[in-house]
C-alpha cells in the first residue's frame, strides 16, 4: 500500500465515524441536497479533537471546511461510478476478510494463550535435544518404531547422562542431537516450546512429537528474560567507494582513540556519526529487546555491556562500523504493555490452531449445528480408488440435492460437500481409509463455512466491526478518486507541471553552500594551534600528523560541499572565504577553512520535479474543489451552526 493511501485512509478514519444513531436530527448542511446532520459533526469533531495536530483545524469553522470538502469528494466519487468499479469491489472484500479475522476467534482461549506466552517470553531457557527424524508422511510403522528409538534413547540418557548419548547418537541424518542454547518463548514450534517451558531444570522431558520427528528435551538452565537495553551508538557507513574498507576503519578508530582519551561519547556522535537518525541526539537509538535486532554481533555486544555508561570497542556489521555505549537497563515490559504485539504473534503461531477449535465450537453451538453427520456413510460409499490417484469424480447418480447441513439461515447440500472433495483430492502415500478422508474432509469443510458464514453476518451482527468497514469503504473510495482525479493526473499533465514551475521558480531555489574543511577538537588550545597552521596553508595530512599520533586522536578532519544545515558546521555560521574563528559547537571546538562558497542557484524542472508536482497536485485540488462546490452546492444552516459552536465551546 502507497504513502498517499495511508494517508488518505488515516484520514479516513480520523474524520469519520459512521453508522452511529443520531440524537439529534438537525440538518447542519446538505450537499446537493444529501443532508448531514449536527450529531454526526459533533460525534466526528469530538471524536477526533485530540488526534488533529493543525490548530486551526480544531476551530469549528475551519473543520466545517474539511468536513463539507470531504463529503464534496464522496459524492463525486459515487457520481462517476467509482464504488463499482471491479478494483475497488475486490479490495474492499479483502479488507473486510482481513479485518473479520479480528474479530472471528474465541476471545478466551487466545486471553489464556497470550497470558502463557507473556509468561514464556519472560524466561530464557537453555536446552538440549535428541530427535529421531521422521519422514514428511510417515507410515504407522515409521513412527512406532521411532517412539520406540526414543524412549530407549530416553532410557539411556537418565542412566549415562543426556550429554554422553546427545553425542553418540547423533549423526546427522535420521538422529539429531543439537545443543540449542538460550531461547525464549516464540522461538521454538509450540510443541517443543512446551516441552521445554514444562520441564524443570536439570530433567529430561517424556518423548514428544512434532512435525519434524519424535524428541526428547534435556533442560540446563532457566533464566528471567535479559528485558530491554538502551544505547547509543556512533555508525561509520560502509562506503561504495571504499573498496577496501580501509577509510572506515580507519575513521571508527579515530573516533575510538577519541573516546578513550576522554573526550565525551554524545558530543562524537553529534560531530561524526553518519547515522542522520540519532546523530543529532548523541546516538540514542530506540530501546532493543533479544531478537529485536537483525545483526547478531550487535545485539551481543549491546547485551554485553554490563555497566550504564560503558562503551564497547568498535564492532563490524553489514551496514558499517559501531561503537555503543549503554545508556539504560530496563526488565521486560508488563503484560499490559506487551498485550497487544502477543496477541498477534499468538495468531500467527501454531497456538491459533488451539484459537481456531475453540471457535468451531463456538461457532456450532451459535449456529446450533451437530457434530454427528449420518450422511458421512453415504460418501464413504461413493469414495474409490480414484481417490488416490487425484482423478476421482461425483458418480451419475449422484444425490446432490440433499440438505446435507444447515448454518444459521443457510442450507448446505450434498453437492456442496461433494464438491469440496473433488477439489481437495491430493496425492496420498499413506492411502488412509475411505472413512478417514472423508471424515477429516468434513471436519475441514464444515469449519470453513461455519466461519465463512459469521464473516458474511459480521456487519449485522457487530456494530464496531461494521462502523470500521463503512470508514474504510469510504476512504478507499476517497483514494481511488483523489488517485484518478488529482495525483496521476497530475503526474501525466507535463504542460500543466512545467506552467507552474515556470509560475513559481522562486520556490525552487538551491541552497547556497560551501566548500570548506572543518575541524573539530574537545580542547581550544589545539584548535588554535590548527587555525594557524591551516592560515599557514599546511595541508590537512600534514596538520593531522602533527597534531594527531597512533595513540592520540587530538583533531578529526571533515572535507566535503556542505549546506547550512551540515552537522559539522556552527548554528548560524556566516558563508565566508577563508579561515573562520574558533566556534564552541557540539559541546567541542571547530575551525572551518572556507575553500569557496557555492551560491544560491536555480533548480531545474528536472532537479525540482519531485516537489513540482507535489505542489501542483496541491494547486489541482484547490481548484477541483472549488469546481465541486459550484457542481454540488453545499447549504449550511448557520441557526443549526451557532448551536453546534455553542455546544462544541462549553
Amino acid at each position: 500500500m502507497n504513502l498517499k493511501y495511508i494517508s488518505i485512509l488515516f484520514f479516513m478514519l480520523v474524520l469519520l465515524q459512521v453508522n452511529g444513531q443520531s440524537t439529534n436530527k438537525e440538518i447542519l448542511f446538505t450537499v446537493d441536497d444529501e443532508a448531514v446532520t449536527a450529531a454526526e459533526f459533533i460525534r466526528v469533531y469530538n471524536k477526533n479533537l485530540d488526534l488533529v495536530q493543525d490548530p486551526a483545524q480544531k476551530d469549528v469553522d475551519e473543520y466545517l471546511k474539511l468536513f463539507t470538502n470531504y463529503k464534496l469528494k464522496l459524492k463525486e466519487a459515487r457520481a462517476l461510478g467509482l464504488d463499482k468499479k471491479p478494483s475497488y469491489l475486490r479490495e474492499l472484500s479483502n479488507y473486510k476478510k482481513q479485518l473479520a479475522s479480528s474479530y472471528i476467534t474465541d476471545s478466551q482461549v487466545t486471553e489464556a494463550l497470550v497470558e502463557e506466552a507473556y509468561n514464556r517470553v519472560s524466561y530464557d531457557v537453555n536446552a538440549t535435544h535428541i530427535l529421531i527424524k521422521l519422514p514428511e508422511e510417515p507410515t504407522p510403522d515409521d513412527t512406532l518404531v521411532a517412539y520406540n528409538d526414543i524412549v530407549k534413547i530416553r532410557e539411556r540418557a537418565l542412566k549415562e547422562g543426556f550429554e554422553t548419548v546427545r553425542k553418540e547418537v547423533h549423526n546427522g541424518q535420521t538422529i539429531y542431537g543439537e545443543d540449542l542454547d538460550w531461547f525464549s518463548g516464540f522461538k521454538m514450534v509450540y510443541k517443543f516450546e512446551n516441552a521445554a517451558y514444562n520441564t524443570p531444570v536439570g530433567e529430561i522431558s517424556e518423548p514428544f512429537r512434532t512435525r519434524f520427528g519424535y524428541h526428547i528435551v534435556y533442560v540446563k538452565d532457566k533464566r528471567k528474560s535479559r528485558g530491554e537495553r538502551t544505547v547509543a551508538h556512533i555508525m561509520i557507513f560502509h562506503k561504495k567507494e571504499d573498496t577496501s574498507g580501509q577509510e572506515s576503519a580507519e575513521r571508527i578508530q579515530e573516533i575510538y582513540k577519541k573516546l578513550q582519551q576522554g573526550e565525551t561519547f554524545e558530543t562524537l556522535a553529534k560531530q561524526f556519526s553518519e547515522d542522520k537518525s540519532t546523530a543529532a541526539n548523541g546516538g540514542r537509538l530506540e530501546p532493543i529487546s533479544s531478537g529485536q535486532v537483525n545483526s547478531k554481533v550487535f545485539e551481543d555486544t549491546v547485551f554485553g555491556l554490563d555497566e550504564i555508561g560503558y562503551f564497547s570497542e568498535p564492532i563490524k556489521t553489514d551496514y558499517g562500523w559501531h561503537i555503543i555505549k549503554l545508556l539504560g537497563k530496563k526488565p521486560i515490559a508488563s503484560f499490559n504493555e506487551m498485550k497487544p504485539e502477543l496477541e498477534q504473534r499468538v495468531k500467527r503461531d501454531q497456538r491459533s490452531k488451539l484459537i481456531d477449535e475453540a471457535l468451531y465450537n463456538k461457532l456450532k453451538a451459535k449456529y446450533k449445528v451437530t457434530n454427528e453427520q449420518p450422511a458421512l456413510t453415504y460418501f464413504t460409499g461413493i469414495l474409490n480408488e480414484n481417490y488416490y490417484r487425484m482423478s476421482w469424480e461425483l458418480p451419475v447418480n449422484f444425490e446432490g440435492d440433499k440438505p446435507l447441513v444447515r448454518i444459521g439461515e443457510k442450507q448446505l447440500l450434498f453437492k456442496d460437500f461433494g464438491d469440496f472433495l473433488v477439489r481437495n483430492q491430493r496425492y496420498n502415500r499413506t492411502r488412509e481409509s475411505f472413512k478417514t478422508i472423508v471424515e477429516k474432509g468434513y471436519n475441514t469443510f464444515l469449519n470453513s463455512q461455519l466461519v465463512a458464514y459469521q464473516e458474511a453476518h459480521l456487519e449485522e451482527e457487530d456494530v464496531e466491526f461494521a462502523n470500521i468497514v463503512s470508514e474504510y469503504r469510504d476512504g478507499l473510495l476517497l483514494f481511488d478518486l483523489m488517485e484518478e482525479t488529482i495525483w496521476e493526473a497530475a503526474k501525466t499533465d507535463s504542460l500543466g507541471v512545467e506552467d507552474y514551475y515556470n509560475a513559481h521558480k522562486e520556490n525552487y531555489m538551491a541552497p547556497e553552500k560551501v566548500d570548506a574543511i572543518v575541524a573539530s577538537s574537545a580542547k581550544q588550545k589545539t584548535m588554535k594551534k590548527v587555525s594557524k597552521l591551516m592560515a599557514g596553508g599546511m595541508s590537512v595530512e600534514n596538520i593531522k600528523n602533527l597534531v594527531n599520533s597512533n595513540d592520540n586522536i587530538d583533531v578529526i578532519f571533515t572535507e566535503e560541499i556542505m549546506d547550512a544545515g551540515h552537522q559539522a558546521l556552527p548554528e548560524n555560521f556566516q558563508f565566508k572565504k577563508g579561515i573562520s574563528k574558533i566556534y564552541k559547537h557540539n559541546d567541542a571546538f571547530v575551525v572551518v577553512d572556507v575553500k569557496d562558497i557555492i551560491p544560491e542557484t536555480q533548480r531545474t524542472l528536472e532537479e525540482a520535479k519531485g516537489m513540482v508536482i507535489s505542489d501542483y497536485q496541491v494547486y489541482k485540488e484547490q481548484k477541483w474543489v472549488e469546481a465541486l462546490a459550484a457542481k454540488y452546492p453545499v447549504d449550511v444552516n448557520q441557526d443549526v451552526l451557532q448551536k453546534v459552536k455553542t455546544q462544541l465551546t462549553k
